[in-house]
């Protein structure tokens, strides 16, 4: 059964503290003010994962026509598109769970004053 942005969102929103937000005219979901997953970029037919580059490699690996590093410095710091259609639901939730993990072992950002 292929992803919808709806199954992604219900996914993503059922994991411990996660709200939905938006920036740049795109949802997204945070934990504690921090953003582990986006939907609808670059269209309302992909999401984004905040991955490793170590988490994101394999599947690229294994599945390149569902998954593809997102442009620029962010694909190359793990930053993971997901093509819904073809993704796995799955294996939506286990990686959506290793993004928002991946929170908890990243120091806050330091904010100006």
């Amino acid at each position: 059964m292929p992803v919808t942005a709806e199954n992604f969102r219900d996914l993503a929103l059922s994991l411990p503290e996660a709200i939905e937000s938006s920036h740049m005219g795109h949802v997204d979901f945070r934990c504690q003010g921090k953003i582990f997953a986006t939907l609808g970029y670059p269209n309302e037919g992909y999401g984004v994962l905040k991955l490793t580059p170590e988490q994101q490699q394999p599947l690229l690996k294994d599945s390149p026509a569902t998954f593809a590093p997102c442009a620029g410095v962010w694909g190359q710091r793990g930053a993971t598109s997901v093509r819904l259609a073809s993704a796995k639901a799955g294996a939506m939730r286990p990686l959506l769970e290793i993004a928002r993990r991946n929170l908890d072992s990243k120091p806050p950002k330091n904010k100006p004053a």
